[in-house]
């Protein structure tokens, strides 16, 4: 009953703040704009919602994915920046925009290759080990690498101009994004949330031990392949098209597992639905910041992110002096 309470609830939290999405910018369009011929029904039509449904996609499988990656590597701090998929598709966005591919596809599509080639490195280096800390240590190793090589192409970039378009979008932003990048991103965040969602029951099984677990039935082989191409498909195509988003993932989870209850399994759905409500609602506070631009979304969501692990580490440490 609190579970269905909770999705309930989630799910009326997620509309509202669509509505908000729709509504609330620089220019305000009220809810009797919509059903007229009001000329800032063009707003909504063309740039809002495009991407309102991008967040809900970009939150969604960002916490979907959180919430695997911790029932999987049984850490309660991992998140999908573990797979080191995000950094090699920024990797490939910022190679697009600094050797010249900058156009709107073909960001999309060097930073799709670079994560698929950054998935494929980390199945080799993973594909028969047996504990989470060989599969942490890999994505560790992607990540780092892809860091590095970043932060090469950025120094050797031709002129500011260049350097500047690449920071920015490592920033992260739902600004400016729209129909063309929601049907570049969807299909594969999608089909990624798709082969997440199928891994409930196996993370269920696999709290009891890697052991009990395959006594239960559980290809361990096969959920590790599931969570690395369904985090890597999510995580891949929403840096694709937004840039590095960071902290929800992380943040999710934890926010909800008290209310959700420890089984991994029932804690996917519900990441789902707030990492969608938590970029909403991100969004809409970035878009409403004083001055003529924008707060990025990954500056926003560090803001969040960063003072909520301060509280929880606060927390515990009050815990253990008492």
């Amino acid at each position: 009953m609190r579970r269905t309470l909770l999705l309930v609830g989630l799910s009326v939290l997620v509309t509202g703040l669509f509505v908000a999405s729709l509504m609330v910018g620089k220019a305000v369009v009220p809810l009797s704009a919509w059903w007229s011929d009001d000329p800032r029904w063009a707003i909504i039509a063309e740039l809002r919602l495009p991407r309102a449904v991008l967040a809900v996609l970009l939150g969604g499988s960002l916490g979907l994915s959180g919430a695997v990656m911790q029932g999987w590597l049984r850490n309660p701090l991992a998140d999908p920046g573990v797979l080191g998929t995000s950094g090699a598709a920024a990797l490939g966005a910022v190679a697009a925009i600094v050797l010249g591919g900058a156009t709107q596809w073909g960001i999309f599509a060097a930073a799709m290759a670079c994560a698929a080639g950054g998935l494929a490195l980390l199945a080799a280096l993973t594909w028969r080990a047996e504990t989470p800390a060989a599969f942490v240590l890999a994505g560790t190793v992607l990540a780092g690498l892809a860091a590095a090589l970043t932060a090469f192409l950025i120094s050797i970039a031709p002129d500011p101009y260049i350097v500047a378009a690449a920071i920015d979008w490592l920033m992260g932003a739902l600004t400016d994004r729209g129909v063309e990048d929601l049907t570049h991103a969807a299909p594969f965040m999608l089909a990624g949330c798709g082969v997440l969602l199928a891994t409930g029951r196996s993370l269920d099984a696999l709290t009891l031990g890697p052991d009990a677990a395959r006594s239960l039935g559980i290809g361990l082989p096969r959920l590790q392949a599931q969570v690395i191409a369904g985090a890597g498909l999510c995580v891949g195509a929403g840096v694709a098209v937004t840039g590095v988003v960071g902290f929800v993932g992380l943040v999710v989870p934890h926010m909800l597992r008290p209310v959700a209850g420890a089984r991994p399994g029932a804690l996917l759905v519900p990441s789902a639905l707030g990492g969608a409500a938590l970029v909403l609602a991100a969004d809409v506070v970035c878009r409403l910041a004083p001055g003529a631009g924008e707060v990025r979304l990954g500056v926003a969501m560090a803001l969040i992110g960063a003072p909520y692990f301060l509280v929880l580490l606060l927390g515990e440490r009050g815990r253990s002096w008492a």
